[in-house]
This record gives C-alpha cells, sequence and structure tokens, in this order.
C-alpha cells in the first residue's frame, strides 16, 4: 500500500486526497495534516464584516468527511519536510511518505509597510474578518474616510474590489452613505487589471462602477505607512481615514521555508513543473496557493502579483491526483497545466451585485473571455457557495 501525505486540507489539498482515496481505494493510504479543524469557504469571508455571513454558514468539520471516505485526518502544524529521508515532521510526531503532496496555501506579510499590521483591517482570515466586523460596528457611531484596497506585491486584488463594493452597499444600508469618502487603491496599472492583464471591458467597466458608486480610486498606488490618522502613499499623498483595509501580498508558509532542501522560491513558493511535480524530488508535489506562479506580464510603476483563487486551487489538486495515479499505473505521461493555462472562473460580488468573469485561460494568449454584470441579485455568488459546501460535506471531489 502506498503512503501518500497530504499537507494542507484546503480546495486543492482536499480534492486530491478524496481523488486519490476515491479511484485507488485500497491501494492508497492518504493522510492529510492540517492545523485546522474544519473546512472553510474562504471567498465568503468579504461577507462576514457586514453581517450577511457567520463563520459557522462558510464552514464545516474535515474529520467526519475525511473518515467516511477513508482519509485519515491529523489536525497538527506541520513542520518541515525531509525530501530525502521522506519524511514530514510535525507537532504530533513524524510522517513517512511515498508519495508528498504540499498544499498548505500562503502566509499573508503584513510587514510589507509599516503600520498594516497595526492599523489596517484584513478579511483573509476568519479572525482578520471577524475584527473588522467589529471595528465596522464601531465604525457606525462616529463615521468618516474609508480607504479599502491592496498594497503593492499583492495578488489577490478581487477580494479587495469585493469588499470595496459591499461596504458601500453597506453604508448606505447604515443610512450613513454622505457621510463617508470611500477611497479604493491599488497597485494595479489599470482598473481590473486583476494580475491577470484584464479582461475585454473590465476597466470601462470598473470605472462606471466607481463613478455610479461615487467611489475616489487610485491606480499604480503604493503604500509607504499607515497610521491611526491615515495612510502614506509612496507619492507622499496622505489620505486621512477613520477605516482602513488592505489586502498585502502572499508569501510561502514556515513549512516551506523551512524544508530547504526543497529549494523554494524568494518568495516561499515552491517551484513546479506543468504537472505540478517538483523538479528534482519526483514525488514530491505542489497543489494550490503554494505553488509559485510568475506574472506574464510587466508592471509599469508599483508591482503586483498574479490572483490565487479556490477553482485554479481545486483543479490542480484534481490533475496531482491524476498525475500519481498515472505513476502508480505504470504510465510516463503526465497531465500538464500550468495555473495560467486553467479556465478563468470567478464570480465577483458587488454588494448584492455581481460581475461573471469566464475565460478559457485564466492568463492570456485567450480565445474566450468576458465579463458579464448582473445589477439585479448576486445569486450565482451565492449558488457558487451553497455548491461548494453541499460538494465539501459530502466530499465530492470528483465534481467541477
Amino acid at each position: 500500500m502506498k503512503k501518500i501525505v497530504v499537507v494542507g486540507g484546503n480546495f486543492a489539498g482536499s480534492t486530491a486526497a478524496l481523488e486519490l482515496k476515491r479511484k485507488m481505494k485500497d491501494k492508497v493510504q492518504v493522510t492529510v495534516i492540517d492545523r485546522n479543524e474544519d473546512f472553510l469557504y474562504i471567498p465568503s469571508l468579504i461577507w462576514v464584516p457586514t453581517h450577511r455571513r457567520e463563520l459557522s454558514d462558510i464552514s464545516t468539520p474535515r474529520r467526519q468527511v475525511f473518515e467516511r471516505k477513508g482519509v485519515d485526518f491529523v489536525c497538527t502544524t506541520a513542520l518541515r519536510v525531509d525530501p530525502d529521508e521522506q519524511l514530514v515532521y510535525t507537532e504530533k510526531g513524524n510522517y513517512p511518505y511515498d508519495e508528498l503532496i504540499i498544499a498548505t496555501g500562503p502566509k499573508v506579510n503584513f510587514d510589507i509597510a509599516p503600520g498594516i499590521r497595526e492599523h489596517a483591517m484584513y478579511i483573509g482570515t476568519p479572525t482578520g474578518a471577524m475584527k473588522t466586523r467589529e471595528k465596522m460596528d464601531e465604525f457606525i457611531k462616529n463615521p468618516g474616510p474609508i480607504v479599502i484596497g491592496a498594497t503593492q506585491n499583492a495578488g489577490c486584488m478581487g477580494a479587495a474590489y469585493e469588499f470595496l463594493f459591499n461596504v458601500e452597499k453597506w453604508l448606505r444600508d447604515q443610512h450613513i452613505r454622505k457621510k463617508v469618502d470611500l477611497y479604493w487603491i491599488t497597485p494595479e496599472d489599470y482598473l481590473g487589471h486583476f494580475g491577470i492583464d484584464g479582461m475585454p471591458g473590465g476597466e470601462k467597466m470598473l470605472r462606471l462602477f466607481m463613478k455610479m458608486f461615487n467611489i475616489h480610486f487610485k491606480t499604480q498606488a503604493a503604500v509607504k505607512e499607515v497610521t491611526a490618522e491615515g495612510i502614506l502613499l509612496s507619492t507622499g499623498e496622505f489620505i486621512a481615514s477613520k477605516f482602513i483595509m488592505l489586502m498585502p501580498p502572499f508569501t510561502g508558509v514556515d513549512f516551506i521555508r523551512n524544508s530547504p532542501k526543497l529549494n523554494p522560491q524568494a518568495n516561499g513558493f515552491l517551484d513546479v513543473q506543468g504537472t505540478y511535480q517538483h523538479h528534482e524530488y519526483k514525488n514530491v508535489w505542489g497543489a494550490g496557493l503554494t505553488v509559485d506562479v510568475p506574472a506574464p506580464f510587466s508592471c509599469r510603476k508599483v508591482p503586483y502579483a498574479v490572483p490565487k483563487t479556490g477553482y485554479p486551487s481545486d483543479e490542480t489538486g484534481k490533475i496531482v491526483a491524476e498525475n500519481i495515479i498515472r505513476l502508480m499505473e505504470g504510465k510516463t505521461k503526465l497531465k500538464s497545466k500550468k495555473w495560467g493555462q486553467i479556465a478563468g472562473l470567478c464570480v465577483m460580488d458587488a454588494g448584492k451585485k455581481e460581475v461573471l468573469i469566464v475565460s478559457n485561460h485564466l492568463f492570456k494568449p485567450r480565445s474566450f473571455a468576458i465579463m458579464l454584470p448582473n445589477v439585479f441579485y448576486d445569486f450565482n455568488k451565492v449558488l457558487l457557495e451553497k455548491y461548494f459546501m453541499w460538494k465539501l460535506r459530502h466530499g465530492y471531489s470528483f465534481l467541477p
């Protein structure tokens, strides 16, 4: 029986683990290691600060799903791996493997500029989303200017855009919109670049949104410092603010950085082939946000990165599982699909409105790409959440 260890149990990790067990059954022993007991549907964290969702609405226990499907689950922190010994070290002991899948996700670099950690909110984690909720509840009592955006080197602009429009809607619902100057700052060269070199009509659409919702915006913006009074840009411009939410850049997690034999990139991510196989250690695989994805474009003034989202992560988990199965069956040809070649599929929420973003490839060149606004209701965004939660609770990893 082949021992397969998966470090990280969210989108990519859980998909890879469940697919391997589903297809190979008793030929594999699959162990998932993750420090959290629950799976979290991260895209819906944008709704937690405005009370549209509770954390319990977008999380589900991992253990019972894995156990029902025959996958072992260990809730602990993975510390490092020695690929020569084929051994994963954790806080609860060491785990040998024949095949290792690293799907650890990212770490957030709050130190990209002074004061971000102390004075800016962050919505990308459950703790951050709840702290943002508390801050917004207090903000109602004494409203003032708001700054929302992403810092230099960031890649997750989409979630920040979503939060921006949800906050604008929330301000109107609280009947305080006229008391608030709302600012959007982004390192993008233009609105709607998204770290994917844009979509047809994207810039024009977002400019229209900014005008329609009376949002001030600054592109090619870099954060120099955040204080209790506001935000200082690298140009020397200071924007006074009573509430700031920023998306900093992602870096690789400590597990990878503490495993020097893996030769992680300077940003801490794992350099893999198009098959998601490590260049040197052929029984080590990367999946999801842990994979290094170089930008296929040049930034004009301020650096920013590519987005790493749930759909491509899920797809990389399936590719890794498929390739391990092919090797187990004695096949030599592996499936290869680089991150940018995966289809683009996203529903961007816009405060109970939405924009459907679909393309045959995430990165250019593309033969098909479209952005479709829906100004009536964000039912596709809600439906996607319900679908993924249903899929996860039942362990239906084979579904799209």
